[in-house]
């Protein structure tokens, strides 16, 4: 009975990492679209003359931040 419930244990644990590292990619995924969306509207304020070059530097280098930390799989979904 006990290396039953030691089974059901580990499957138990190996299912509750698996959502846990499904939710972080999400919550990547999620962070990386907000400041691509963060970079073309600098950009967008940028060519309207109402934006700045600083601005949209600012927002490419935290994109880029981004991509070296959690790779760039959200550009592809």
């Amino acid at each position: 009975m006990a290396g039953f419930l030691d089974r059901a244990k580990e499957q138990a644990q190996s299912a509750l990492n698996q959502g846990k590292q499904k939710v972080d990619e999400v919550q990547q995924q999620r962070a990386g679209n907000d400041l691509l969306k963060k970079l073309g509207a600098a950009y967008y304020a940028e060519r309207r003359g109402n934006g700045s070059p600083d601005a949209t530097q600012e927002a490419l280098s935290a994109l880029e931040a981004h991509i070296a930390t959690h790779g760039d799989g959200f550009l592809r979904g």
